[in-house]
């Protein structure tokens, strides 16, 4: 279910120069959002999140124009926040009071803080092989967490069992657009565990171009996946139109771990429509990448954001990205969030270096 607006009226009533009084969070887009009330309005200053041109790594790469969208600089360190600023905006103006979400690692910690904001109750299922900091982030926030689903009719806030928490996410494509001033790149590399943030971006694009904003140019999209957790990669791969089950799904980057992607089906449109492909990478992979993107620019990804690194450098020496054509990596967390993975992965060269640290930091 997704939402739909009322373009043409938006169009005649909304224009560019409106932008330049909107406040720096995704209500800067309120034309293109479902919250009728102002007042409903729960924001913890999300979005807006720094585009940063990596230079150094794109002449590395033989990628002139190589840019990062790190997300990771949103309220709770994740892309989440932008979903959750939306649905449980909804939430408050639909005069409910509690709210539930079957979600991963890092969407726990920002369903759980905008709740708090709002004043209403969350609780969170979250999976069985989730760390314990997880949890203990979303508690410190007042959720209810639980490794089961919560018993009782609660209103689920996860994305795509109901359709604000994507129009939260869909703001990242509107921002990509203004931030590029509304000439969007060639390719755009983005995670896909649930399919959110690729067809939020898509569905992004679609609007502006209706209501006159940009062009029907469009970027070539790639969903990156991990190997041990692939549905989307293998049905592209077989030209089916939804995605199989994932048998036995595993992999160390929480947001990628989903075996059965709810928007699977939209996902693969988009990506044939957009002349786009999908790739999927090591789990290995994912971490070099991540530290060659810290070393050279300063940015440490999510292992997500690692993912998509690795899957354009493969690209790249395929000759599926061009060396002039402008390229977008969407970093959707934190690295700094990601610690119990990079600990629990970190390449074998910093094994010794660890243990250093371990004796710094116990207790005596």
């Amino acid at each position: 279910m997704l939402a739909r607006y009322d373009l043409e009226s938006t169009r005649l009533g909304w224009s560019r120069e409106w932008l330049g009084h909107a406040p720096p969070t995704i209500w800067r887009y309120a034309p293109l959002l479902p919250v009728g009330d102002p007042a409903s309005i729960v924001s913890l200053g999300e979005g807006m999140t720094p585009l940063l041109r990596a230079a150094r790594l794109g002449r590395r790469l033989g990628c002139a124009e190589l840019w990062i969208k790190d997300e990771g600089l949103n309220p709770a360190a994740t892309v989440e926040a932008r979903g959750f600023s939306c649905s449980i905006s909804m939430a408050v103006e639909r005069g409910l009071s509690e709210v539930t979400a079957s979600c991963g690692a890092d969407a726990a910690g920002a369903l759980a803080a905008y709740a708090a904001a709002a004043g209403i109750r969350a609780r969170i299922k979250l999976p069985p092989d989730v760390g314990q900091v997880y949890a203990l982030l979303a508690r410190a926030c007042g959720a209810e967490v639980s490794f089961e689903a919560p018993a009782g009719d609660v209103f689920s806030v996860a994305a795509f069992e109901e359709p604000y928490h994507l129009e939260g996410i869909k703001t990242l494509g509107l921002e990509i657009a203004e931030q590029f001033r509304w000439t969007l790149p060639e390719v755009i590399v983005v995670a896909a565990g649930s399919g959110s943030m690729l067809t939020g971006i898509w569905k992004a694009f679609e609007e502006l171009e209706a209501v006159g904003w940009i062009s029907s140019a469009r970027p070539r999209m790639v969903a990156v996946q991990a190997e041990g957790c692939a549905p989307i990669v293998e049905a592209f791969r077989r030209g089916a139109d939804d995605c199989e089950p994932w048998p036995l799904p595993s992999t160390l980057a929480p947001m990628l771990r989903v075996p059965s992607p709810p928007a699977g089906a939209i996902v693969l449109r988009i990506l044939r429509q957009s002349r786009g492909t999908a790739v999927a990478v090591q789990d290995q992979q994912m971490l070099e990448a991540g530290l060659e993107l810290a070393r050279t620019e300063g940015i440490l990804p999510s292992p997500e954001g690692g993912a998509c690194l690795a899957a354009l450098k493969r690209l790249i020496e395929e000759g599926a990205v061009a060396p002039q054509e402008r390229v977008l990596i969407c970093n959707p967390v934190a690295g700094y969030m990601e610690a119990p993975v990079w600990s629990a992965r970190f390449p074998r060269e910093f094994a010794g270096e660890q243990d250093k640290l371990g004796g710094l930091i116990t207790p005596r």
